[in-house]
C-alpha cells in the first residue's frame, strides 16, 4: 500500500501532483521509493539534491571522502561551511534542509565487493556517480546479480554520457565495456578537468530517469547512450543491443558473485588523485628539495609531464616540460646515464611515465610524490595548490 501525503507534503508536491503522468498516486510512489546514490561528488551532488527535492522517500548515499575547496567548482551539494566535513553528512544536512519529511541513510565507507550487496540489498535503483571503472563494473554486477536498473552517467572535460543498465530488460554496461581500458589510458577528472555545469547537466539526466522508472513514465534510457557535448551543445544517440555474450548477463554467465574489480580493472576504486609509483620508485618533495639545496651539482634533470597550460598555474625553476602524451616521442631528449625526477600536478601521471621510461630501460629515475601541489605543500607554500 502507497504512503499517504499530508497537507504540507501536498502543498510541497503541488507542482507535481498538476501533471497528469504524476498526479496523487504517482507522488505516492515518490515517496515509496528508495534510491541509492554512489557518489556524492560531481555527479551525486545534483542526483541526491534533486531526487529529495522530488520527495524520493528514502535516499541512500556513498562516499567516504571529505569535502575539499576543490570540490566547490561543481559540486554544488556542499559548501564552504562543510569544507573537511565528511561528504555524506554534507550533504545529508543540504538534503534535509530542502527537504525534511524525506530518509536520508548515509554510508561513509568505500562501496566494495564485500559490502555492496549489504548496502544495496533493499533500495530500488542504483545510481552510479562515481568516476572509477572499478566501481562501475561493481555496481553494473551488483545490479545484474539483485536485478535492479543502473542509472548511469559519466563525465570529462566538456563531454557527458548517461544510460539506464537494466539487465532484466536491455544491456548491461558490460554489453557495452565487456573490459575496462588498459590502467592510465583514460584520465580522470581530477587529471584532466571537467567544466562545473557539466555534472549538473548529466547529473540531472540521471535523476530525470531514475524519476521516470519510479513513475513509470516516458521512454527511459534502456538500450540507448546517451552522448552530450556542451561545447556545440548537441546531444547524440547510439542504440545499444545486448550482448548475447556477456559474461554477466548473458544466457551463460562467468560472472555470478562480484569480484576483486581492482584486481580486474588493474586500477584502485578510490577516488583520491595523489599518485605514487612504490616505495622503490617514490621521492618526497622535502627529500628532493634536500637534495636540490645540498646538490654540489648534481642535482637530478626535473621532467614535468603535465600540459602546457597547467605552467601557468604553477612551475618548478629549471623543470624541462614534456606532457606525458609526447613522452614515447622525445626519449631521444633524455639521457638514461643521468639522475631523473618525474613530476606532474599530482603524482599520477608522473607514475604513469615512470613506468613508460622503465621500459624503455631507464633505471636511474623517481616520481615525485604527490607531484607539484605536495611541492606546494611541503616545500613552497606560496605556490598555488590546485
Amino acid at each position: 500500500m502507497l504512503p499517504e501525503l499530508n497537507h504540507e507534503e501536498i502543498l510541497r508536491y503541488s507542482r507535481h501532483l498538476l501533471i497528469p503522468e504524476v498526479g496523487l498516486e504517482g507522488q505516492r510512489k515518490l515517496k515509496a521509493a528508495s534510491i541509492l546514490v554512489i557518489g556524492s561528488g560531481g555527479l551525486g551532488s545534483p542526483v541526491a539534491l534533486y531526487l529529495a527535492a522530488a520527495g524520493v522517500g528514502r535516499i541512500g548515499l556513498v562516499d567516504y571522502d571529505v569535502v575539499d575547496y576543490s570540490n566547490l567548482q561543481r559540486q554544488v551539494i556542499h559548501g564552504t561551511s562543510t569544507i573537511d566535513l565528511l561528504k555524506v553528512e554534507s550533504a545529508r544536512q543540504r538534503m534535509l534542509d530542502l527537504n525534511p519529511d524525506i530518509q536520508v541513510d548515509v554510508y561513509n565507507e568505500p562501496f566494495t565487493s564485500a559490502n555492496a550487496m549489504h548496502i544495496a540489498g533493499d533500495y530500488d535503483i542504483i545510481i552510479d556517480g562515481t568516476d572509477n571503472f572499478p566501481t562501475r563494473y561493481l555496481t553494473n554486477d551488483l545490479c545484474v546479480l539483485l536485478g535492479k536498473p543502473n542509472v548511469y552517467g559519466s563525465i570529462f572535460r566538456f563531454d557527458g554520457q548517461a544510460s539506464v543498465f537494466d539487465a532484466t530488460r536491455g544491456p548491461c554496461y558490460r554489453c557495452l565495456f565487456p573490459e575496462p581500458p588498459p590502467p592510465g589510458l583514460v584520465p580522470s577528472c581530477a587529471e584532466g578537468g571537467v567544466l562545473g555545469v557539466l555534472p549538473g547537466t548529466i547529473g540531472t539526466i540521471q535523476a530525470t530517469e531514475a524519476l521516470k522508472l519510479i513513475l513509470d513514465i516516458g521512454e527511459p534510457l534502456i538500450g540507448k547512450l546517451l552522448l552530450y557535448n556542451a561545447l556545440d551543445m548537441s546531444y547524440d544517440f547510439v542504440k545499444l543491443r545486448k550482448n548475447p555474450n556477456c559474461k554477466v548477463c548473458g544466457p551463460n554467465p562467468e560472472v555470478t558473485e562480484l569480484i576483486d574489480y581492482e584486481a580486474f580493472c588493474g586500477v584502485p576504486s578510490h577516488d583520491h588523485e595523489e599518485g605514487s609509483a612504490g616505495a622503490d620508485w617514490d621521492i618526497t618533495a622535502t627529500e628532493l628539495a634536500e637534495i636540490i639545496k645540498n646538490g654540489n651539482g648534481n642535482t637530478p634533470h626535473l621532467i614535468d609531464v603535465r600540459e602546457p597550460h597547467e605552467l601557468e598555474i604553477s612551475h618548478l625553476e629549471g623543470a624541462d616540460l614534456i606532457p606525458l602524451g609526447q613522452l614515447a616521442s622525445r626519449l631521444s631528449e633524455l639521457d638514461s646515464a643521468e639522475d631523473i625526477v618525474l613530476f606532474c600536478k599530482a603524482g599520477t601521471r608522473s607514475a604513469r611515465a615512470l613506468e613508460l621510461l622503465a621500459s624503455a630501460g631507464f633505471r636511474k629515475m623517481k616520481n615525485l610524490k604527490g607531484g607539484i601541489n605536495a611541492w606546494a605543500r611541503e616545500v613552497d607554500p606560496s605556490m598555488p595548490i590546485y
